[in-house]
C-alpha cells in the first residue's frame, strides 16, 4: 500500500508518515517546508523519515499543479492522507491570503489528483476550530459549523464542503478529521505547550489569554495518529470525525501540570481573549469510537512528561 502524505515535515504529518513506514507501508511525502515556524525543526523531522527505504520525499508546494501532476503520473499512489495546511488561528487574522492559497487552492489540487488518479481513499485534516461560535458542548459532528470565528476555521469548513462535493460528484471516498489541540514530541512551536515551555525555560513570561478562563481538549499525537490510520484503512463514502481526548482541561490547570513537570514556575501575563480564539474545545468522540474504534489512551500528565523529555533531548537543555 502506497500513501501520499502531505505535510510530512509538519507535526502530525511526520508522526503519521513514521507510523505508516513502521507498519511496512510505502510513503510518498510532500512538504514545501515554509518558514511559518522553524525550518530546521521541519527538516529534522523529515530527516528521520528519510532513513526509511520506503520513503520518497518531494520538496514541493501543493499549489504547484504541474509538479503535483508529475508526482501522481510517476508514482503508483493508492490513497491520500492530506495533512498539509497553513495552520494557526491567530496568524490567519494577520495574513489571510496564505490560508486562501494553501488551504483552498492547495486542497482543490488534492481533490483533483484524487479523482483523476483512481485514488481509493482521501483522508484530510480539518480542525476543532470549525465549531466557532457554537454554545453546546461537547462538540458533535452533527453540529452546525456555519459560524467560524477565524478565517483559518472558515477554510477548514470550506474543505469539508469541497470534499463532500467531490464525494457526491465522482464517488470519491473522503474522510475529514477534526483535530482537537494536538500536542507531543516534535510539536509545533506556535502552540501553547511548546511556546510556554520555551518561555518558562528562558525565564520569560507566558501570555495567558482570556485571563486563564479557557479550556482545551488536549490530545496526544500518538492517539491522533491511530485515528488517522484507522480512517485510511477503513474508508468511507463521506464522513467527518472528531479526534479529541474527550477531556477538556482548564488552561490554568494545564499550566500547573507543565510547571510541575518542568520544575519551574511561570511568570504569567494575564491578557484578554484574542481575535479568533475559542473559549472551550471539547470533542464528542462517540461516532469516532463507533466507526473508527478510536480510543485515546494518553492523559495530559503523561503526555506532558513525554513532550518535556523530548524537548530536553532535542535542545540539549537541563533544568
Amino acid at each position: 500500500m502506497t500513501t501520499f502524505v502531505t505535510g510530512t515535515a509538519g507535526f502530525i504529518g511526520f508522526h503519521t508518515a513514521k507510523a505508516l513506514l513502521e507498519k511496512g507501508e510505502k510513503v510518498i511525502g510532500l512538504d514545501n517546508v515554509n518558514d511559518y515556524y522553524s525550518q530546521e525543526l521541519k527538516l529534522d523531522r523529515n530527516s528521520i523519515l528519510e532513513d526509511h527505504d520506503d520513503y520518497t520525499f518531494f520538496h514541493k508546494d501543493l499549489c504547484d499543479l504541474r509538479s503535483m501532476k508529475k508526482i501522481f503520473h510517476e508514482q503508483n499512489i493508492d490513497r491520500i492522507c492530506h495533512l498539509a495546511a497553513q495552520a494557526g488561528v491567530r496568524y490567519s487574522v494577520e495574513n489571510p491570503h496564505a490560508y486562501q492559497r494553501s488551504n483552498l487552492e492547495g486542497f482543490t489540487n488534492i481533490l483533483e489528483m484524487a479523482r483523476r488518479n483512481d485514488v481509493d481513499n482521501l483522508v484530510f485534516a480539518s480542525s476543532s476550530s470549525v465549531y466557532g461560535g457554537n454554545k453546546d458542548i461537547p462538540y458533535s459532528v452533527r453540529d452546525d459549523v456555519n459560524r467560524p470565528v477565524s478565517y483559518y476555521a472558515a477554510t477548514k469548513v470550506a474543505n469539508e464542503v469541497m470534499a463532500h462535493s467531490y464525494s457526491h460528484l465522482y464517488g470519491l471516498n473522503c474522510t475529514g478529521l477534526r483535530f482537537f489541540t494536538v500536542y507531543g514530541p516534535w510539536g509545533r512551536p506556535d502552540m501553547a505547550m511548546f511556546k510556554f515551555t520555551d518561555r518558562i525555560v528562558d525565564d520569560e513570561p507566558i501570555e495567558v489569554y482570556n485571563y486563564g478562563d479557557m479550556k482545551r481538549d488536549f490530545t496526544y499525537v500518538d492517539d491522533i495518529v491511530e485515528g488517522v490510520i484507522s480512517s485510511l484503512e477503513k474508508g468511507f463514502d463521506y464522513e467527518i470525525f472528531n479526534l479529541g481526548n474527550n477531556t477538556p482541561v482548564e488552561l490554568m490547570d494545564f499550566i500547573e501540570i507543565l510547571e510541575d513537570t518542568l520544575g519551574k514556575e511561570a511568570e504569567k501575563n494575564m491578557m484578554p481573549m484574542q481575535p479568533g480564539d475559542m473559549k472551550v474545545t471539547y470533542a464528542d468522540i462517540s461516532r469516532s469510537k463507533e466507526k473508527l474504534d478510536f480510543e485515546p489512551k494518553t492523559d495530559l500528565g503523561e503526555g506532558v512528561k513525554k513532550f518535556v523529555q523530548w524537548y530536553k533531548e532535542y535542545y540539549d537543555v537541563s533544568f
